[in-house]
């Protein structure tokens, strides 16, 4: 029977029909693909992991796969940490380091006495292949016995070191390597930190890396400082011995290798027996590494080192390396072209030997009961020229310079800045203002003691080192910018943090700071014009650079009447407030203010008369605190009797807006400011020797002018040495010409 046909209708109704079928199909396929897929891995993942239950531990050393792993994990994690600590070291690395030292550089004192050499020429460095067999060996037996063997970082070395030391029960050996002190030398401080060490172990690494083994043993043998103002073992030969450094003997160069430990400790024109007592001990380290034996040493014991006799003449060396980085720095500026110079600085060795007595006995005699090992000092006279820069205890032992570059809380002695804005807004010494509790953003700021006192005038407020009044003239007056601002006028050049608490000195400064932004209150309100170097001379006698013609002139910075107002608060701290034990002899108007940091880290006193401005500090270089250490006490006295010293002698200039001292330090009748006698000192009195008087030195001056304008003097000799024949009749002058020989230094 044939079938009907499909109605329309029907066909129709068919092709949704395929079209599921074919999608259902699909589905299918996708899900069987994904079954199988999931299935398989399934499969391949348990082969993996048969695979590895081969490996599997149990037990004891499944403990010791664990630690080895989390090892590895902390291991990696502190890498990354000490490579981003490193990082700021290799920035170093990026300046032409090797020529660093390429300046040649003979210092003369402002009288043109010769204090010392800075630089290296190269070219002129003894080859490492030409120096005595027994020299290296002296140096690598008693610095860093493995130094051919390690990579820069001396593991087994350390290692033996943290033992020896355990069992002494202190530091009696050093872990670092030979690479590590170069490193150190070449591109880092001694100041001691974690960051430091971490810097200078990555930078041995680095050297390790990019020179050889020769190269680093002459680059340290060369950079090296080496006592009485050396740097280098070829230096210190000539310096030492009179001889040239491929001519020492054996017990010649185990002397010498003995100072790279403690050179100022050890050197042997200052202390012949502890010289000679180091020099046995690294012939004894010659033995007991192997590189020699008993009887190769055995005559160097019997005849120890004789040196050349000279005077104890110490070198500011301190001072000098603040001003070799001065003299680069005008290089650098395109002040002059030339390398090898002679630079007429402004020290006064009278006065630096009297900074450095001042410095010491404080710290022999109230060292231990303050609990502090360090300080710096730094004096300028009236004019600007730098007269005297402690930067630390011993040069040899710490190369760090704690005038110039160590950063400090300065305390109450910041609210200089604080004070004077206010006198330029027109505030006076009697304007009063409450000493009251007070609270900014949070942050309530307490007196010393916790006491306050109502009503008081600014005087009282500065003199008594109240905290709440500046703190309340930041905050209702002047805001912290005026004051930021102002400390950057004065000559404050250490960036300084913007913050409500920066009344009361919780930015750190530098010593050299302090004592130029103070320099401005005997100067009138104007810059100080803090400088080391007066003249740069060429050998042949040429003036490269002069201060007074090459620098721009003294600019004002803070108001006749402001300067006025602060100049009789400051010179009343001595009296009333906390620094009488600075107030000096004979009536000297003196003016300064004390400062301490929080949990007596830091003391200051920074003070002044109308002829010198000296500021000073007391700390410890790891931030320990002191034994209630204020800046009233210890530094205040350190500042009297240098002080005292320097103003012996010389005509005494009137701090402005102050009554002038008559002649010899009496006072005239009616003066603004009655100085107090002032308290018993401890230390005891420094005599300045007998120099001639201002109308004396006068009088020479003009002889030396007529002399100067007859006839031309000679050239400075090309031979640095020959300098320390001549010096100059006027500091200030300003030819080459004014290097001729006088029988005495005279001063102003």
């Amino acid at each position: 029977m044939q079938d009907e046909p499909k109605s329309p209708e029907e066909q129709t109704s068919g092709r949704p029909r395929r079209k599921h079928h074919i999608l259902l199909r699909i589905d299918s396929w996708i899900d069987s693909t994904i079954w199988n897929l999931g299935f398989r891995l399934g499969e391949i993942w348990e082969d993996i992991t048969i695979f590895f239950r081969r490996f599997r531990v149990r037990g004891w050393t499944r403990l010791g796969f664990e630690l080895a792993g989390e090892a590895m994990t902390l291991g990696t994690a502190g890498f990354v940490v000490l490579l981003a600590l490193a990082m700021p070291a290799f920035e170093e690395t990026k300046e032409d380091w090797r020529n660093r030292g390429d300046f040649a550089v003979t210092f003369l004192d402002r009288y043109g006495n010769v204090i010392g050499h800075r630089g290296i020429i190269h070219e002129g460095s003894v080859p490492i292949d030409q120096l005595p067999d027994h020299l290296i060996k002296a140096v690598l037996a008693t610095e860093d016995r493995r130094f051919f063997d390690h990579f820069g970082i001396d593991v087994l070395g350390l290692i033996r070191a943290m033992s020896v030391n355990a069992q002494a029960g202190g530091v009696v050996q050093g872990g670092s390597t030979l690479t590590q002190q170069l490193a150190k030398n070449l591109f880092l401080s001694n100041e001691r930190s974690i960051e430091r060490k971490v810097k200078e172990a990555f930078l041995a690494l680095w050297l390790e890396a990019n020179l050889s083994k020769k190269e680093i043993l002459s680059l340290y043998l060369d950079r090296a400082y080496m006592g009485g103002g050396t740097f280098g073992a070829a230096a210190a030969s000539q310096f030492y011995f009179g001889k040239n450094i491929t001519e020492v003997s054996l017990a010649e160069s185990a002397m010498l290798a003995g100072l790279f430990k403690a050179p100022t400790k050890y050197a042997p024109h200052v202390n012949l027996p502890a010289a000679r007592a180091r020099a046995n001990e690294v012939l004894t380290n010659l033995v007991q590494s192997g590189l020699m034996s008993e009887g190769q040493v055995i005559a160097a014991r019997r005849s120890p080192a004789t040196v050349v006799d000279r005077a104890d003449v110490k070198s500011p060396d301190y001072f000098l390396d603040w001003a070799f980085d001065e003299v680069q720095r005008l290089a650098l500026a395109g002040k002059f072209k030339q390398h090898s110079v002679v630079v007429r600085t402004t020290i006064d060795m009278g006065l630096q030997q009297a900074a450095e007595s001042a410095m010491e006995t404080s710290l022999r005699e109230y060292g231990e009961t303050y609990r502090v090992k360090q300080g710096a000092m730094v004096m300028i006279e009236n004019g600007g020229g730098l007269r005297a820069m402690v930067g630390g205890r011993d040069y040899g032992e710490s190369q760090f310079n704690r005038a110039t570059k160590a950063l400090r809380q300065p305390g109450s002695s910041f609210k200089l800045y604080t004070y004077s804005a206010a006198m330029e807004h027109g505030f006076k010494p009697e304007s009063t203002i409450s000493d009251a509790p007070i609270t900014w953003r949070g942050w309530s700021p307490q007196n010393y003691g916790r006491s306050y006192k109502g009503k008081v005038t600014l005087l009282s407020a500065m003199a008594q080192s109240l905290n709440t009044v500046p703190v309340r003239l930041a905050k209702e007056v002047l805001g912290t910018d005026v004051i930021v601002q102002t400390a950057k006028a004065f000559g404050v050049e250490t960036p300084l943090r913007n913050d409500k608490t920066i009344p009361l000195g919780t930015s750190e400064v530098t010593v050299l700071d302090q004592a130029t932004a103070y320099a401005v209150m005997p100067a009138g309100g104007v810059t100080s014009r803090r400088h080391g170097v007066e003249q740069v001379l060429g050998y042949d006698g040429s003036v490269l650079y002069d201060f007074t013609r090459d620098e721009a002139p003294a600019k004002r910075v803070l108001s006749e009447q402001a300067t006025s107002s602060m100049n009789r608060i400051l010179t009343q701290i001595p009296v009333i407030g906390t620094a009488k034990k600075a107030a000096l002899d004979n009536g000297i108007v003196t003016g300064g203010k004390t400062g301490t940091s929080q949990n007596y880290r830091d003391a200051w006193f920074i003070g002044f008369t109308g002829n010198y401005t000296t500021a000073v500090w007391f700390g410890n270089d790891d931030f320990t605190p002191m034994n209630n250490m204020t800046g009233g006490s210890l530094p205040a006295m350190t500042f009297k009797p240098l002080m005292d010293y320097a103003h012996q002698g010389i005509e005494l200039r009137p701090i402005p807006g102050i009554e002038n001292p008559l002649p010899g330090g009496s006072r005239k009748p009616g003066d603004a400011v009655a100085q107090k006698k002032p308290e018993a000192n401890a230390f005891a009195t420094l005599v300045r020797p007998r120099s001639l008087s201002a109308e004396a030195t006068r009088i020479i001056r003009k002889v030396g002018d007529l002399l100067k304008s007859a006839a031309p003097l000679p050239p400075i000799s090309a031979n640095p040495a020959d300098a320390t024949t001549t010096s100059s009749v006027e500091p200030s002058s300003r030819t080459a010409a004014s290097v001729v020989p006088v029988s005495v230094p005279v001063r102003r």
